[in-house]
């Protein structure tokens, strides 16, 4: 009988997303990075906590239960007496989204008690949870409580609407891609944190302070692995879209799963077992070549962010929708390109 797998612990916003369609009545759905990633990853087969602020109002209620239908589990004092944040995601004619926030940030003591105990193997966090006063401080303070026995994934996923100057907002960001042993940042993340410089170099540059994995997502261009000694491209994968919104976070949930299942993130078994995958990972991207198994968690990844985008809102794949999908149009595999930025 196998070993149980150790949960996977996600710090970070739960919040309702409100989509403001051209044309079309305002919906509401389950939403907020975090949460989209901690969805992804339990509807992957493996199991997640939450630690979030989510309220005991109508908005709450439905959080917790589309959570708890796949299958995550929200940290003791994840519910709180305030109201639910919101994010209205206002959608243009292509299915792109852009936000507007009514939100605050903040944790209970209890609700980190998985990072502080080692009762995790990995922790991921990001967005606004990350980035936004008071609780930024306490997600910090809980991967650095964890990350000697978890390892440790960033998504920056900026909301500039609620942030400061990017040269305010880029010592924290560039403080945990250190800590971090896989990032995953968007196009629009570095060109808004570094603008005028070349992203790719910023990608590069980051896999040489800390991470053994960044990942800059490109949209419809695909996604490029970078790590100290090279460089993976993966082409998109071809899908009618229907929007974008939680692509991203879909494709972190498969990074996440993929690497998780290769044991290149801390699953656990008996205990948590952060070290050993760390070093995993770290023997993965030694070479000029990625490991055929770090290939295949990205392809995961693209493909669950593909999926995600043929369907409305933030519903990304299970493992039963996603394994063999992948539409005719798709071509497998990806470019190899060795150490360097891209000029």
């Amino acid at each position: 009988m196998p070993t149980p797998e150790a949960p996977t612990l996600v710090i970070g916003e739960a919040l309702t997303d409100i989509l403001d369609c051209p044309g079309e009545p305002r919906r509401s759905f389950p939403g907020g990075s975090p949460a989209n990633v901690a969805l992804g990853v339990a509807r992957l087969g493996h199991p997640v906590r939450l630690a979030t602020r989510v309220g005991r109002d109508h908005f709450g209620e439905a959080l917790r239960t589309h959570l708890s239908d796949s299958g995550v589990v929200l940290t003791e004092g994840s519910v709180a007496d305030a109201p639910t944040s919101t994010a209205i995601a206002h959608l243009d004619g292509r299915g792109a989204a852009t936000y507007e926030f009514d939100i605050s940030w903040d944790l209970p003591p209890g609700a980190l008690e998985p990072a502080r105990t080692g009762a995790t193997g990995h922790l991921h966090t990001g967005s606004i949870a990350a980035a936004l006063a008071p609780g930024a401080d306490q997600v910090l303070a809980a991967i650095e409580a964890a990350r000697g026995r978890a390892t440790i994934s960033y998504d920056p996923n900026l909301r500039p609407a609620l942030l400061g100057p990017p040269e305010d907002e880029r010592p924290r960001v560039e403080q945990l891609v250190s800590l971090s042993d896989v990032v995953k940042a968007s196009q629009e993340d570095l060109e808004w944190l570094y603008p005028g410089q070349d992203i790719h170099e910023v990608a590069f540059r980051w896999a040489r302070n800390g991470p053994s994995l960044v990942v800059l997502t490109l949209g419809a261009g695909g996604a490029q692995a970078w790590w100290r000694q090279g460089r993976h491209d993966l082409p998109a994968t071809p899908v009618e879209v229907t929007d974008t919104v939680g692509a991203g976070d879909a494709f972190m949930a498969g990074l996440i799963s993929g690497l998780l299942r290769a044991g290149m993130l801390g699953g656990g078994q008996e205990e948590p077992d952060g070290p050993r995958a760390r070093t995993r990972l770290l023997s993965a991207t030694a070479a000029t070549r990625p490991h055929q198994e770090l290939v295949q968690a990205l392809d995961l990844a693209g493909r669950a962010a593909a999926f995600t985008c043929t369907r409305q809102g933030a519903d990304p794949p299970t493992r039963a929708e996603i394994s063999g999908w992948y539409p005719a149009a798709a071509r497998a595999g990806g470019d190899h390109i060795a150490q360097g930025p891209v000029s």
